[in-house]
């Protein structure tokens, strides 16, 4: 199997108060193409730090991420920014949709930075929405949206450049029990039938337990992983 995501020795060092704060401690992890996998921890375990690394949000301390195989230290900001937009999607806790644009703006929007057409844009926002099952929604803004539909959009928004990689951060951290499932049933079946690859980072059991795999992290290093079920 072909690993989208690889690190190496991954650290993080944050200078809080003028002394040193390690968050990651040598991070070694593997993820493979297709893979449904969660990164499961308490708050402060270096999950969401781990994810901003994995995402070229920020750069590491030390060591390496690759992703498709190319080391981001070899690439300049600009080179790091292409590459965030074509190869990741990100879904948020909180949606982070723009409030002024209606549904389909905002899934336009990682295309217009992408530099696609109008008209091709147009069209393939709409599709997402269906996808998603919101096409009828597609002219509303997300403050006539519930919190299920504002993270169906953000979910269609994170496929809008076709990237190979989506990664959610506590993506049903905001949403009721029963919204939070529909919302983990639409992104397994994006899993399979679309055959993404997602990093699930959640602090919740039942959504680390409705994963492919497991790995658990704590004080910045992992502690443990378990598959829960075969990749088919």
């Amino acid at each position: 199997m072909k690993h989208i995501v690889e690190t190496a020795d991954l650290t993080k060092t944050y200078i809080q108060g003028g002394r040193p704060l390690e968050v990651l401690k040598g991070i070694n992890m593997a993820v493979e193409q297709g893979e449904f996998m969660a990164i499961m921890g308490p708050s402060g375990s270096g999950k969401s730090t781990l994810l901003n690394m994995v995402g070229a949000l920020d750069r590491p301390t030390s060591g390496k991420v690759y992703i498709n195989g190319v080391d981001l230290s070899k690439l300049n900001d600009n080179q790091v920014a292409e590459l965030r937009n074509r190869e990741i999607g990100f879904i948020f806790q909180f949606f982070n949709l723009i409030p002024r644009m209606d549904a389909r703006g905002n899934v336009e929007l990682p295309m217009a930075i992408a530099g696609v057409s109008r008209g091709q844009r147009h069209r393939r926002a709409i599709e997402l929405l269906d996808l998603v099952g919101l096409a009828d929604r597609a002219d509303h803004k997300p403050s006539q949206l519930s919190g299920g539909e504002q993270q169906r959009v953000a979910i269609a928004r994170a496929l809008a450049n076709e990237p190979n990689l989506i990664l959610a951060d506590e993506v049903t951290g905001n949403l009721d029990t029963k919204t939070g499932g529909e919302i983990m049933h639409l992104l397994k079946m994006l899993n399979k039938d679309e055959g993404k690859t997602f990093i699930l980072i959640t602090h919740d059991p039942a959504v680390g337990q409705n994963t492919d795999r497991l790995v658990q992290l704590r004080d910045g290093l992992i502690i443990g992983e378990k598959r829960l079920r075969d990749m088919i």
